[in-house]
């Protein structure tokens, strides 16, 4: 019996240690506005490695939706809580990727936090946000050059 309650003691302190390295998740909701069109898709890339924004190709951590053009809202769920930045491309011809026409975007393009939009894509601290609590929402308007 005392064997018993000592691997069940045991057991219970695994639990706790367990529960004490857990991180806290969080969910994010994600509106997007001003989409021009319901041609394509909207391609979400949700990073928290500013070497790796917005593109999000080498960031094996990386989280990323397709949705149809049509749909201007997504949630991601689970996320450990922390400092993400957040690219969105309006791919209205479906190609998977943005289609530029001397370095200038043809397609619709967003960012989390709407930063200012100069010479190229904003650095990760412009689009940067902290996800701290149980849930947090950005809305994010496409913008469109040609």
């Amino acid at each position: 019996m005392r064997r018993q309650r000592g691997a069940a003691a045991l057991g219970l302190s695994a639990a706790s240690v367990l529960l004490l390295g857990a991180t806290p998740v969080a969910r994010l909701d994600v509106a997007v506005d001003q989409v021009r069109s319901a041609k394509g898709m909207l391609r979400v890339c949700l990073t928290a490695d500013p070497d790796n924004f917005p593109a999000c190709v080498d960031d094996a951590d990386a989280v990323t939706r397709s949705i149809p053009a049509g749909t201007h809202a997504l949630s991601f769920a689970g996320l450990p809580r922390g400092t993400y930045a957040i690219a969105v491309i309006h791919d209205e011809n479906n190609n998977a990727k943005l289609d530029t026409f001397a370095g200038i975007p043809r397609e619709g393009f967003g960012f989390s936090r709407n930063p200012p939009i100069r010479f190229g894509a904003p650095r990760f601290t412009a689009a940067r946000f902290t996800l701290a609590g149980d849930a947090d929402r950005q809305q994010i308007r496409m913008r469109y050059i040609l």
